[in-house]
């Protein structure tokens, strides 16, 4: 039954499928990877408590409450949160708690509570500078000061290498004047007709202006493929030594500044000015 209010085009979206995006990680192994190192690398001691804005059906929530720490999912889907409250119970653990909410105006929260907070979805779907300044500083305000921020970014070039990838070779002609766009703004709004909502792809140039300007020291910038963007069906299939091998590589490799246009994803890591 509908409660009555309009509901935002991105909660439609991931009510619609959250089952999908729970297996995004699955068909995307080196980008789950390479953040979970990246993680391990720069997360406070556990039980430390972490808020996760917009973790959708709740992969990374759960892995880090399995490593320990006290984990709040916080997300706009009331599906996904129903679907990591179910996960969670199949992996033997619990959630410190889930809260439906929107990254650009959070429910109460307390203020500079938690060590770390992960940003990993909310940027995607916001087209104005203003509004992801309004989440970049929301997640400000309830980290303590010293407190981690992992925030994720798609890259401005993502698209092209999507459409390369699937063989549309055709879009830049028939979808020229969208393509001209998204290199020069990023912006991509919500076609007509579409379920896809408002997206939009950042230059890697403007990550780090964002974040320092809401009073975060950077600590790292990684390109989340690493070397293996769009080439990477074959290194998923691996196990093992050899799948932390690559893990490891793509991790290293990440960090070179030459590979962050030439990755779909970015994760900027920073801390909290004390």
């Amino acid at each position: 039954m509908s409660d009555g209010r309009v509901r935002n085009p991105v909660e439609v979206l991931y009510d619609t499928y959250a089952q999908r995006e729970w297996e995004r990680q699955e068909r995307h192994r080196t980008e789950f990877a390479v953040t979970l190192r990246a993680l391990r690398d720069y997360l406070p001691r556990p039980p430390a408590a972490i808020l996760d804005i917009g973790g959708g059906p709740g992969r990374y929530a759960i892995t880090l409450t399995q490593w320990g720490y006290e984990v709040t999912l916080l997300d706009l889907s009331q599906n996904s949160l129903v679907m990591a409250q179910t996960k969670a119970a199949e992996a033997g653990v619990q959630l410190a708690a889930t809260v439906h909410g929107n990254a650009l105006d959070l429910p109460p929260l307390p203020v500079s509570m938690y060590g770390a907070v992960l940003l990993l979805g909310p940027l995607y779907h916001l087209l104005t500078l203003r509004e992801r300044e309004t989440a970049v500083a929301n997640a400000q305000a309830v980290l303590k000061p010293g407190g981690v921020i992992f925030a994720a970014f798609i890259t401005r070039f993502a698209p092209f290498r999507d459409m390369a990838s699937k063989g549309d070779t055709h879009w830049i002609v028939e979808c020229a004047d969208q393509a001209e766009s998204i290199l020069r703004t990023g912006q991509n709004p919500a076609a007509l007709g579409s379920d896809f909502p408002d997206s939009y792809f950042a230059h890697p140039q403007e990550v780090r202006p964002l974040m320092e300007a809401a009073g975060f020291t950077t600590l790292n910038l990684i390109a989340l493929e690493g070397v293996v963007a769009g080439h990477e069906e074959h290194i998923n299939r691996t196990s093992g030594e050899l799948w932390q091998k690559w893990v490891e590589l793509n991790y290293q490799l990440g960090q070179d500044p030459a590979l962050w246009g030439a990755a779909d994803h970015l994760l900027y890591v920073g801390r909290k000015e004390e």
